[in-house]
């Protein structure tokens, strides 16, 4: 009985992996909250802008990587309106940008918002963590990557002198 279950499961596992999910190709309706427990959905989103949102986990060493690059370069994203999401607590996710993105709390252009009815995976498709949606002023996704060694892919679209 045993080999017939393990070959369901590793069939499974084959069709799942090769059916991955397709990112949202448009920001889908949502309900966040911001740090202080106010609701944040996709009608309060910025107007005429292109929308970067990075899904990330404090404990995801390539979400720390992510994070403290964005925060080091975030003077080349002052035209885009920057969303970060996690599932986390508010001190975990205080103790993340205190040790990781020190520069991103207080910019005017970054919202950092909590997902406490697990709707981000439901809703937008991420792969894994860091997940990374560039989407356009008219909220049609531009580039989407979940490997923190293609961020430059994002930095040359979003940078004032690359547009």
């Amino acid at each position: 009985m045993r080999v017939p279950l393990l070959i369901i499961f590793f069939l499974t596992f084959i069709f799942f992996e090769t059916h991955a999910q397709t990112p949202a190709q448009t920001i889908p309706a949502f309900t966040f909250y911001k740090l202080d427990k106010t609701p944040f959905t996709n009608k309060n989103l910025a107007v005429g802008k292109d929308i970067l949102f990075i899904f990330f986990d404090v404990t995801c060493d390539h979400c720390q990587h992510t994070i403290s690059t964005l925060s080091k370069r975030i003077s080349e994203c002052q035209k885009i309106a920057i969303y970060l999401i996690s599932m986390e607590d508010k001190a975990a996710i205080n103790n993340f940008f205190a040790l990781y993105g020190k520069n991103l709390p207080g910019q005017k252009n970054v919202t950092i918002l909590q997902d406490t009815q697990n709707q981000f995976i439901t809703q937008f498709n991420p792969r894994k963590y860091p997940s990374v949606f560039l989407y356009s002023a008219q909220k049609k996704l531009r580039l989407y990557d979940d490997d923190d060694q293609y961020l430059e892919k994002f930095f040359k679209l979003i940078s004032p002198s690359k547009k």
